[in-house]
């Protein structure tokens, strides 16, 4: 039986391989539950087990410090993962992580560390983690004039960055297609950058938010990527995508129900 601790360690595997699956380990940590080297005076003398941290409490939380002398606060998954990475018995808290998050504001943090997989978190990350959901946000940019863009197919096509594009959005059942292109606006940008197009029928925030973090961290040599939505008789960026752009990736049709037998005879009639 998969217990909440290993689900989140299995999702951190595979967000550490495949850039597709970690939209969905960053929406299993802030739902988890963590744990922490730390300790309060004023919890001694309690038996172990839930204990309520009240407003005020003060905890002290065990830092670490890198090789090159930086301090960074550890976090655990479960227990069993806490236990591998100490040496001698220390004083644990468990709490949610959101709440963690929340009360360590500013400060770098590990999940994992000495375990095979683990993952840093600059406090920048974190503050984009509980406003977004994720952590990276996408920065959303409105033309406010008619500007003429050169639009086209890059030379260079990025497999990898639509391998990963293609196994999220098959996740979410909202998109109709997707569509790539290279793009270069002279008013904003000193060379072509690429750009994806979504069709979705709803959800399109949260799929697009979901695809930045995959598209950033799978665009070639970290280049930026645009995204924008695709609706049928809309702009003309959008118009060049449905007529001369073949989409990497289609929504499979939904299998065409058999015809019942009163269907048939009906038909023949």
């Amino acid at each position: 039986m998969q217990t909440e601790d290993n689900v989140l360690e299995i999702a951190l595997e595979l967000a550490a391989s495949e850039p597709a699956h970690r939209p969905e380990f960053f929406r299993l940590l802030l739902e988890a539950t963590i744990f922490i080297l730390a300790s309060s005076g004023q919890l001694e003398g309690q038996d172990e087990g839930p204990v309520t941290l009240t407003k005020g409490m003060q905890i002290e939380v065990t830092n670490w410090v890198k090789p090159d002398g930086a301090r960074v606060i550890p976090f655990f998954s479960s227990l069993r993962t806490l236990q591998l990475a100490v040496t001698e018995d220390e004083k644990y808290i468990a709490m949610p992580a959101r709440t963690f998050f929340e009360v360590t504001r500013g400060s770098a943090l590990i999940l994992n560390p000495r375990s095979p997989v683990g993952k840093e978190f600059t406090p920048a990350e974190i503050e984009t983690l509980l406003a977004e959901g994720v952590n990276q946000a996408a920065k959303r940019i409105v033309v406010e004039a008619a500007t003429e863009v050169l639009l086209g197919q890059p030379a260079n096509y990025p497999n990898a960055m639509v391998a990963s594009l293609t196994t999220l959005l098959s996740n979410h059942p909202n998109v109709k297609a997707a569509y790539l292109a290279q793009m270069f606006d002279r008013t904003r940008d000193e060379k072509p950058h690429l750009i994806i197009g979504i069709e979705a029928e709803a959800d399109f925030e949260n799929i697009v938010r979901e695809a930045g973090v995959v598209a950033s961290d799978t665009a070639p040599d970290g280049e930026p990527v645009d995204l924008i939505r695709v609706a049928r008789g809309a702009s003309a960026i959008e118009k060049h995508f449905l007529k001369k752009v073949k989409p990497f990736y289609e929504r499979e049709p939904k299998p065409t129900k058999p015809r019942s037998w009163l269907d048939r005879l009906l038909q023949r009639k």
